[in-house]
């Protein structure tokens, strides 16, 4: 097990000259992954057709007779699924949660009058998607406001609480984009489907940042990016469907899969590069060989103690109880540092540009906050570099 910290930067390809505090947006490979990555890509090449006609996944072509051997898909999937609380045959890949969101959404039985909810916590490309797929059958879209200070109890009785009579999906997140609260996402689940209400969860942070177990849930749906802190190859994510509702959902993009079954139909995209799908458990064995519970016991402590000390060297409020705290934690800005969306993107910009330290900004309810990303290369002096650049502007 490693000494974890800025020592354990260069096991990630990052830039050595930049506080990179923004793991969370579309994460980092370590570079043992990345090269477990190469070495698939080389044996792809090496016979490129066997490899991706017949071995990828179940035949569904005129190219050879069924094998007897196990798809390169499942097998992944099938490790990806028991690290995750789930059995391979639940998922499948898709290339992130936008997609997998996609494929719920589009093949959801709507009709006009419906409604889905969402929460103004909720990531905004999803939120489009919703928008759209309702739509086009004449339902609608209904963003609930979350109440403030942000309480487990209160976030799941303003989502309950908010569903009515034409409540037909509800989208929950695990772990919030924007805000890095960890929602309670089973006990939402239970409480909306006594009210006859699906529930697609949004877990885009959840895989490797903290314990998941999917089945344990009691969702409809699950996605999720394996590629932010799952530390697997851009771009890789998973669309975990109960058994239930596996017959009527479909992949955004139909090919050679259509009608045999559901992990034939989302293996059989079309032509692409599975590498970093496959690049899983390589992944998943790194964390093993780190420790999985010592690697999310470093983040989220570091997470936890950043928050308090940037808040408190900003004479800000941080309120967000430990247990919505994951490997990230948002944390308000001085009032100095602005109140708008322009005021959030420039000091990004010069966070960056000017003090080499990257890490979300946004504007919330009026005030800036920013969003700190605690990864095992990441220390307290990351933090405090980020303190001192925000106070020098403030």
């Amino acid at each position: 097990m490693p000494a974890f910290g800025r020592a354990l930067l260069s096991e990630f390809p990052l830039d050595p000259s930049v506080t990179y505090l923004n793991h969370g947006t579309v994460g980092v490979t370590p570079r043992r992954v990345l090269a477990a990555q190469q070495a698939i890509r080389d044996e792809i090449e090496r016979q490129p057709s066997r490899f991706l006609l017949r071995e990828l996944h179940a035949p569904a072509t005129s190219v050879g007779c069924p094998r007897a051997e196990t798809p390169r898909l499942r097998i992944a999937a099938a490790q990806v699924g028991e690290f995750l609380g789930a059995r391979g045959d639940d998922l499948v890949f898709v290339d992130n949660i936008t997609t997998g969101a996609n494929a719920v959404l589009r093949s959801f039985p709507f009709e006009a009058g419906d409604e889905v909810l969402v929460t103004d916590l909720g990531y905004g490309g999803i939120v489009a998607a919703a928008r759209f797929a309702a739509r086009e059958k004449g339902a609608t879209v209904t963003t609930l406001t979350m109440p403030y200070p942000f309480t487990p109890e209160g976030i799941a009785a303003a989502i309950v609480d908010g569903a009515g009579p034409r409540t037909r999906l509800a989208i929950v997140d695990h772990i919030c984009a924007e805000s890095a609260l960890v929602l309670p996402v089973a006990d939402i689940a239970a409480r909306l489907q006594a009210k006859g209400v699906a529930v697609l969860v949004d877990g885009a942070h959840a895989p490797g940042a903290i314990p998941v177990d999917i089945t344990a849930l009691g969702v409809d749906w699950y996605v999720a990016n394996l590629h932010k802190w799952m530390w697997v190859p851009r771009s890789s994510g998973i669309l975990w469907a109960a058994p239930e509702r596996q017959a009527s959902l479909h992949p955004p993009v139909i090919s050679w899969g259509l009608d045999l079954g559901f992990t034939t139909t989302f293996d059989l995209p079309g032509t692409r590069d599975p590498s970093a799908h496959l690049s899983a458990p390589a992944a998943i064995a790194l964390f093993e060989d780190w420790g999985t519970a010592a690697v999310r016991a470093y983040m989220h402590d570091l997470a936890w103690r950043a928050a308090q000390h940037v808040s408190a060297r900003w004479g800000t409020e941080f309120t967000t109880p430990e247990t919505m705290v994951g490997t990230m934690a948002t944390v308000t800005l001085p009032p100095q540092a602005g109140s708008t969306r322009e005021e959030a993107l420039r000091l990004r910009d010069a966070l960056l540009f000017e003090d080499a330290i990257e890490i979300p900004v946004h504007a919330y309810r009026g005030q800036l906050r920013a969003r700190i990303s605690a990864q095992v290369y990441n220390d307290m002096d990351d933090m405090e570099r980020l303190a001192d650049a925000v106070l020098k502007r403030t």
